[in-house]
């Protein structure tokens, strides 16, 4: 006789929402038309609709298996050399915050591990404060938030009628949320809406900021994207300039095409070099009981073309290249979409920064592209520029005319 086994205590677990930008690519992968496009993940596609491999990356590649070395456990805050590269980059090689060891910075597992790292570190040292996102931001901002035991509101960004940022709206919601409330800010290249601030407007916010004593945490993930990558960390370094408590979680995914290596990293500024070193403490806490320290390739290979002039001349390259090609196909979209409906204006496209734009597009419109064209994007209408090229954007122009 069979003995019957003891309830399962996951039975009643149930199943989880799929993600809404992940959960795209599944319907898009089980879709059997040959023609198919997918407008909705968040990476770079070359003119021929593939993931490049950077020039750099395969000569930082060779250089590392020349000098091959044993793979053993970094040390809990990551590679030394790449996370000098990441202050050098993204605070500038002359910052006094970093002459004068003002800045902690961690290596992560992606973006997305730095905002954990930086999230739970507040949580532990800030535990009464709330979160303040964009309208919209990022879909996974606020379950990290959440997730880490944080009341996560909005504040307001978007303005869908003027196609740009309700700016007003923004500064009137942070200068009545109560001090010492963490505002995460999108340093450039907003996600999802392609929108950004103004250099007028930055220097609006930074000083409320610090008059209101609100911790800013700058998400950076497409330095370089949008003007390059000097003038993409000006606003970092003028958060930084301007006093007060900063993090920065930046990531070289996008940058560096290393999507799978999880290549980021978090920085936070202290007032002083011994408060920033017990900071450090702090994160490595944190990281330790996470995921004990990171991974060896993907911070050799940037520290690697970071820290060579000839290298780091190839990357800046490739990267202005992989910018301007986004460029274009702003430009291209727009032109076209015109030539095909000119009752629809359709050129705020072109004022966006970065691998996405709001199209404008209502999600039964959405709908439609998915199930009648195999045009996969966001219910939000969220597209990604990146994935046009001059072999689908006719077919992704007449699917989007079709439908408007």
């Amino acid at each position: 006789m069979t003995k019957s086994l003891p309830a399962s205590p996951f039975s009643a677990i149930p199943m989880a929402p799929r993600d809404p930008i992940l959960g795209i690519t599944e319907a898009f992968n089980a879709d059997p038309n040959p023609n198919k496009i997918n407008l909705g993940v968040g990476v770079y596609y070359d003119e021929n609709g593939k993931v490049p491999l950077l020039q750099c990356v395969r000569q930082a590649e060779a250089e590392m298996i020349v000098r091959a070395s044993p793979r053993t456990y970094l040390p809990i805050d990551g590679l030394a050399a790449y996370n000098r590269a990441v202050q050098d980059m993204v605070f500038g090689a002359n910052s006094s915050a970093v002459k004068e060891k003002r800045v902690a910075t961690v290596q992560a597992v992606g973006g997305t591990g730095a905002l954990r790292i930086g999230a739970d570190f507040l949580r532990r040292f800030a535990p009464e404060s709330q979160v303040w996102i964009s309208d919209p931001s990022w879909e996974n901002h606020r379950a990290l938030f959440e997730a880490a035991g944080f009341k996560v509101n909005a504040y307001p960004y978007y303005d869908a009628a003027r196609y740009g940022v309700n700016f007003a709206g923004m500064l009137d919601t942070l200068k009545s949320i109560p001090s010492g409330s963490i505002v995460l800010l999108h340093a450039c290249c907003h996600n999802p809406t392609g929108a950004d601030l103004s250099d007028a407007q930055w220097g609006e916010l930074i000083p409320l900021i610090n008059e209101r004593s609100l911790i800013p945490f700058l998400d950076m993930a497409y330095q370089g994207f949008a003007d390059g990558v000097e003038a993409d960390g000006r606003i970092v370094r003028r958060f930084a300039e301007a006093g007060g408590p900063l993090l920065v979680s930046n990531s070289f995914s996008k940058s560096f095409s290393l999507y799978g290596e999880r290549v980021g990293a978090l920085s936070v500024t202290g007032s002083t070099a011994e408060e920033t070193a017990r900071i450090v403490s702090q994160l490595k806490r944190v990281i330790r009981t996470n995921y004990s320290n990171p991974a060896t390739h993907g911070a050799q290979v940037v520290a690697t073309v970071l820290s060579s002039p000839d290298l780091h001349r190839v990357w800046e390259d490739e990267l202005s290249g992989m910018r301007t090609r986004i460029r274009e196909m702003r430009h291209l979209l727009v032109d076209k979409l015109h030539a095909k409906n000119q009752a629809r204006n359709f050129d705020f496209v072109i004022r966006q920064n970065g691998m996405f734009s709001y199209s404008g597009l209502t999600k039964s419109q959405v709908e439609r592209l998915r199930n009648e064209f195999s045009v996969y994007t966001i219910d939000t209408g969220r597209i990604c520029v990146a994935a046009l090229n001059l072999h689908n954007i006719d077919q992704v122009v007449d699917a989007i005319g079709s439908v408007i």
